[in-house]
């Protein structure tokens, strides 16, 4: 509440109280006139107390409503640095998991590159191994004609009995 509706709700507060109490000044029906002037003064002491009373009590809630509404600010900014804490954690947690994620990728990869490495050794050492084979056959194949040359067929034939 701002302070200026309460100056307004006090000023009406007092006028209706005003006109309230001063119906109760002229004689009642059935009772003793008293003197006006006493009249007047203990209704304007009751009106002023009862004034008094009533900017206390607004006082008073204001100062509570101040209070719920610093109390309520003071939550929402700890529950702001509590989301803004968590959603750090949370970032740096996904980061992390981000870079192990790259590590075991990389891991993957070089252990792929080394199979795939492995394999092309293995298979050039099967080509020189076949290589070497077939320069081997070929040399025995050319030693068996060369021997076949120099010694004649009917050697090779007796051998064989």
């Amino acid at each position: 509440m701002k302070h200026t509706n309460a100056s307004r709700l006090a000023a009406a507060t007092l006028i209706g109280l005003l006109s309230l109490v001063a119906y109760p000044a002229v004689a009642v029906p059935g009772k003793a006139a008293t003197d006006p002037s006493a009249l007047a003064a203990d209704d304007l002491k009751n009106v002023s107390e009862r004034i008094r009373q009533t900017g206390a009590q607004m006082r008073a809630d204001l100062k509570a409503a101040r209070a719920r509404l610093d109390a309520q600010k003071a939550r929402q900014e700890a529950q702001h640095k509590l989301e803004t804490e968590q959603a750090r954690r949370q970032a740096s947690k996904d980061a992390a998991e981000q870079a192990q994620a790259r590590q075991v990728a990389l891991r993957t990869k070089e252990t792929q590159q080394r199979q795939v490495e492995a394999e092309r050794q293995q298979t050039l050492a099967k080509l020189s191994a076949q290589q070497a084979e077939q320069a081997a056959r070929e040399r025995a194949t050319k030693a068996l004609k060369e021997a076949r040359q120099t010694a004649g067929v009917r050697a090779f034939a007796d051998s064989g009995q």
